[in-house]
């Protein structure tokens, strides 16, 4: 996650002339490993663009995975109170909520968790799917995480998300899903220090059913729970205690919750989510019940993608794991791998890539460690096979690609600098300044400067089909950043930087 360097000045405090962040009109720009990580300002960051631009030619797979896991803190909506580390966006962190204008949940504590993307709404169902690809990283990576000295951050990073997930499924049969009222939030661009627009809350419970989101907090606190079943026993067993609560209410009151729509509609339905929450229950417990439920809920859909809205394809390569290890009930449903695609639809786009390159990557472990091949078609396809396949759609987003372009915030060649996010391009200023919502999009949504807070290591939405990319703000689809997108790219990106070298 974030990175501490003690012999980093103060932020804003140009080392080059002495400027602060309020002399500048450009962005601050770091000066890496040459320059020991001290800063500069706009003014003089040209002077050494060049030697940068030289620098991140070398950089390798460990670099990028370091300054990615740099990304999950700026979408943390409230920083925890220990060891807090100066970063380059100040916008990593949200007030603690002043109201909750729902007055049946005034007396409930929702701090904490992480907004979606570039806005200042927490969603229950991308934020759950989130960490549970967070927590599949970290339990099938867990060396090579290690190795790149990042294990600590994504346990945290996962445990600041199933803390507030503890917190919002507090009561039994009910769960909040979401913070923040999306409409009124999308008519002002304004940090979220500073933000005043409402913090409406919303729940799901027996009366209003929302199974997927129910099922995605379920898997996510049954894979955290494997996560820290080494290194904190209690709270793992409590992540996996209301795992199985929160399934079994998704079970017992089913129905769609509409209630995100038309941000995070589930176009796929629930089932997915109740397949999803049951192998990774059954990966946590091995308890033949959650096998028994598979079996009888199993269905054959052939799908295109792994996303926050569609799981069946993460499910079947997570119960790959158990058919290879031996476990009968599965030999009816043994599956083909899927192609996938470099690019499915426009609109965040990047997330089915990394999707694709994580399930490729934890597939082909379990084709190696099993000795296994996959056909697909008249093809045979083994190990190597489908991690050259991951492989190249990461080194892609990196920069191998027709434009020679990153697509990483902060690392490789042209690297975007107008990432569609509100902490990232409104400059800092006083927690008590009033923002005008109706002039905050000329200020800093249509500019053409570049974010005066750089969102490190993100990886945005990415070019459309014709590898065309606009990095400009407005271009939500391919700027913006997501917290799924960036999660899926955990796990590969730990495997390329022991294994692989981007050539």
């Amino acid at each position: 996650m974030a990175e501490t360097k003690t012999n980093e000045v103060e932020l804003g405090k140009c080392e080059c002339c002495g400027f602060t962040e309020e002399c500048t009109v450009a962005y601050i720009a770091r000066v890496r490993e040459r320059n020991e990580g001290r800063w500069i300002c706009g003014l003089c960051s040209e002077a050494v663009k060049d030697e940068i631009m030289k620098s991140d030619r070398r950089i390798g797979s460990e670099e990028a995975m370091n300054r990615h896991m740099n990304f999950y803190n700026k979408f943390i909506a409230l920083r925890p109170p220990v060891n807090p580390t100066e970063e380059l966006i100040s916008a990593v962190k949200q007030l603690m909520l002043r109201s909750l204008d729902t007055p049946r949940s005034s007396q409930v504590d929702l701090v904490g968790g992480y907004y979606d993307a570039g806005d200042n709404v927490k969603f229950g169902l991308p934020m759950a799917f989130t960490v549970t690809t967070l927590a599949w990283a970290a339990i099938a990576y867990h060396s090579q995480l290690q190795t790149a000295g990042e294990l600590e951050n994504v346990q945290s990073a996962i445990k600041w998300g199933t803390d507030y997930f503890l917190k919002a499924s507090s009561k039994r049969n009910r769960l909040y899903v979401q913070v923040g009222d999306p409409v009124k939030d999308h008519q002002c661009w304004t940090r979220p220090e500073n933000m005043k627009t409402p913090r409406t809350v919303l729940m799901i419970d027996q009366n209003n059913p929302g199974t997927e989101i129910a099922a995605e907090t379920s898997a996510a606190l049954a894979a955290a729970s494997v996560v820290f079943r080494g290194t904190n026993r209690s709270y793992s067993r409590q992540l996996l205690n209301r795992a199985k609560l929160l399934f079994q209410f998704s079970k017992s009151h089913k129905g769609t919750y509409d209630g995100e729509c038309p941000f995070y509609c589930s176009f796929s339905g629930y089932h997915d989510e109740l397949l999803w929450a049951a192998t990774w229950l059954y990966r946590a417990t091995r308890r033949p019940t959650y096998m028994e439920f598979i079996q009888e809920e199993a269905t054959t859909a052939t799908v295109a993608e792994f996303s926050w809205d569609l799981k069946y394809a993460g499910a079947q390569i997570l119960l790959s794991k158990f058919y290879f290890e031996g476990e009968k009930d599965l030999e009816n449903f043994k599956q083909q791998a899927d192609g996938g695609l470099l690019h499915l639809r426009d609109g965040a786009n990047s997330q089915y890539v990394t999707g694709a390159a994580f399930l490729f990557s934890a597939y082909s472990d379990y084709l190696a460690k099993y000795k296994q091949t996959v056909s697909c078609g008249n093809k045979q396809f083994n190990s190597a096979d489908l991690m050259a396949f991951a492989k190249q759609q990461m080194d892609y987003l990196l920069g191998k690609n027709p434009r020679g372009k990153s697509y990483m915030v902060g690392f490789g060649n042209k690297p975007p600098t107008q990432a569609h996010h509100r902490g990232a391009s409104v400059p800092k200023m006083s927690p008590d300044k009033a923002v005008d919502c109706s002039m905050s999009f000329v200020y800093w949504y249509n500019t053409e400067k570049s974010n005066p807070n750089e969102l490190t290591g993100a990886i945005v939405g990415g070019p459309d089909k014709y590898d065309n990319f606009e990095d400009r703000r407005s271009s939500s689809s391919m700027t913006e950043p997501t917290t799924y997108t960036n999660s899926l790219a955990v796990g590969v990106l730990a495997k390329l930087a022991k294994n692989h070298a981007p050539s």
